[in-house]
């Protein structure tokens, strides 16, 4: 059972990670969809009971917003894995600008978020660390942090 839990700015990559990597083996755990906590919490539950693999596809800056996921999926016994998404402010900025809809977010809020960002470490209960950059073309370089 593996619960990943990605960290990154808005418009880093994320998502677009998760579909080329992990949509035929775990389910998608966001905000985007799910739009309230009570509802992610309820998802995130049902997966950890059904032993359910899953990705957490939100923002999560902090080590106290990782804890919300952290602390049920090891108790869970779950193994951990955590995606650093690395981008630029103005490359995040100008993918953002492709958006449309709700999808676009505000320059500020992305701003917001890359103040309060901080990098994750294995000693929050992550088995396995990788640090993720967006390439030309939406490939992906991929390295493990803390070998």
């Amino acid at each position: 059972m593996e619960a990943i839990i990605f960290c990154g700015i808005q418009a880093s990559g994320k998502t677009t990670f998760y579909s080329h990597h992990f949509l035929q083996t775990h389910l998608r755990i966001s905000m985007d969809l799910l739009r309230t906590r009570h509802r992610e919490k309820k998802f995130l539950d049902l997966c950890l009971q059904a032993g359910q693999r899953f990705v957490i596809d939100n923002t999560n800056p902090t080590a106290e917003e990782r804890r919300r996921y952290i602390e049920p999926a090891l108790a869970a016994r779950f193994r951990l894995t955590g995606f650093y998404f690395e981008t630029s402010m103005g490359e995040a900025i100008r993918r953002n600008a492709g958006r449309t809809g709700k999808a676009r977010i505000p320059a500020k809020g992305i701003g917001g978020t890359r103040k309060r960002l901080e990098v994750p470490l294995l000693s929050e209960g992550f088995e396995r660390l990788y640090k993720v950059q967006l390439q030309p073309n939406n490939f992906f370089s991929v390295e493990e942090l803390y070998q």
